[in-house]
């Protein structure tokens, strides 16, 4: 369903008509089929909420919270900050919004413990959104690979949101990362640091010049 929507989708957005407001219809089922199929295509998003700035009386806050969270499935990326600069203030400061903006602070800050546990508390929020719970474990995971060269297990399974022995043991299989019983082995930051040799050249004009301001 959602390759065929993609397809009429696409040929919506072309040209002037990616701003007629009856898309809406259309464009907010497909964003309803990507939480469902857990798939993602933020031109068409970015395009809903474009058509609620021109169109306010069409907004829908249960859309743009849809919308907000599966931006935040492709962290690191900056889809998140991209939705969420076409919203006013007003929608912004929505009770529901933002609940949505706290949780991407929290990950924008790596606190991924107090992300899981506001997430228990608002679980409501993510029901509808396949896959949301594992895309943040890839960011996570991004996150990890990047900044640790060894982490112990029980704060990687936390960070992880406290998943279980059988689901670690898979997240560490699918890095690559090496088990090391009470820890997990990421890798060898050093080796990841690449040295660059920066050459800068001077020509002999350049050098007359400096020496005779030098002199004078």
């Amino acid at each position: 369903m959602a390759d065929m929507m993609r397809a009429t989708v696409a040929s919506l957005l072309k040209g002037i008509d990616r701003y007629n407001p009856e898309n809406l219809v259309t464009l907010e089922r497909y964003v309803a089929i990507q939480c469902e199929e857990n798939t993602y295509d933020l031109e068409a998003n970015l395009a809903v909420l474009k058509l609620y700035q021109f169109n306010p009386s069409y907004y829908q806050t249960p859309v743009t919270m849809r919308i907000l969270l599966k931006a935040l499935t492709n962290l690191p990326h900056t889809d998140f900050i991209l939705c969420k600069s076409l919203l006013d203030g007003a929608r912004i400061d929505d009770e529901s919004v933002q609940k949505v903006i706290h949780l991407a602070n929290m990950l924008e800050c790596c606190q991924f413990t107090a992300f899981w546990a506001n997430l228990e508390e608002e679980a409501d929020l993510v029901t509808d959104i396949a896959g949301f719970q594992d895309s943040i474990r890839k960011f996570v995971c991004h996150v990890v690979g990047i900044s640790f060269q060894t982490i112990e297990k029980d704060c990687l399974s936390e960070q992880l949101g406290n998943i279980s022995d059988a689901d670690l043991k898979m997240w560490i299989s699918k890095y690559g990362w090496e088990d090391k019983g009470d820890s997990v082995f990421i890798t060898n930051q050093e080796e990841l640091v690449k040295t660059k040799k920066i050459t800068e050249k001077i020509s002999f004009d350049s050098v007359a010049e400096i020496m005779a301001m030098n002199s004078a």
